[in-house]
């Protein structure tokens, strides 16, 4: 729970990861960031800290962000060995530096999973999550106008299950908590999101293999069931969608095998 709004001004000392490119060998470097708000989010203090650094001369701690509202899921950041920092269900920039007692050490780094390569400082290329989404996370069926798309009866404990799904930000959290890498929480709301409404049913089995077999060919690792992956998840996705996914997968393996073989023994599609 976030300690109560305080207007005590604070200091704090950080160790933050410095790495100039991919192929350079990074380090932490100690910053001292003093008198600051502590009802300021973790983002505005690095904010005011690269202020400081450009009027020294100094190169700025290279981060990422965009909407800071925890709906992007572009600041992904080890804060304390967390990812996100020590609160549950809230992004990087949602965390408040009011989070730190005054005096505190923060180290701070980017995510670190071989499918996430460091870019520069605290920036790491999540882009093998696109190729994922891109291999089956959307539908080709004509849904019509919004009208005809609502008049499709979907139940409603399916349609919140869907949403709860659709609810990732896709932001990393879970691959940098698993000790294996894993990305089968990101992977299970992708596919579960469209696989529980009506118009993702045609595409249903294509889907979960190739977004599973996408996320093989990133070098993901595999799921050891401990469900680091829920608990770090700034969205509180639940990993019964883990679940529902190897479901999927199963059947849709199954049947992809029997319709193959069906196929070269000449019984058509």
């Amino acid at each position: 729970m976030v300690a109560p709004t305080s207007s005590k001004l604070i200091s704090v000392t950080l160790r933050v990861w410095r790495q100039e490119g991919p192929a350079a060998q990074g380090r932490f470097v100690e910053y001292k960031a003093a008198n600051l708000n502590p009802n300021m989010s973790l983002l505005e203090m690095l904010d005011v800290v690269n202020d400081d650094l450009e009027r020294r001369g100094e190169e700025p701690i290279a981060f990422a962000h965009d909407c800071r509202e925890g709906i992007c899921g572009t600041c992904s950041l080890m804060i304390d060995g967390k990812p996100h920092g020590p609160h549950r269900g809230v992004a990087s920039c949602q965390t408040y530096m009011r989070s730190f007692e005054d005096g505190a050490v923060i180290t701070l780094e980017p995510f670190r999973a071989k499918p996430f390569p460091v870019q520069k400082d605290l920036i790491c290329d999540r882009s093998a999550f696109d190729r994922i989404q891109q291999a089956g996370g959307f539908i080709t069926a004509r849904a019509g106008s919004a009208c005809d798309a609502n008049a499709i009866p979907v139940p409603k404990g399916q349609a919140d299950l869907a949403m709860d799904a659709a609810q990732c930000i896709g932001c990393g959290a879970c691959v940098a908590a698993c000790k294996n890498s894993s990305a089968m929480l990101f992977v299970a709301a992708k596919v579960s999101h469209l696989g529980l409404l009506p118009q993702g049913q045609a595409e249903r089995d294509r889907r979960v293999l190739g977004m599973v077999q996408t996320m093989d060919e990133a070098g993901f690792g595999n799921c050891s069931n401990q469900y680091e992956c829920s608990a770090a998840c700034p969205k509180l996705i639940s990993h019964d969608f883990i679940a529902r996914m190897n479901r999927d997968f199963l059947a849709a393996s199954v049947r992809s095998a029997f319709q193959a073989e069906s196929q070269a023994s000449g019984g058509g599609a």
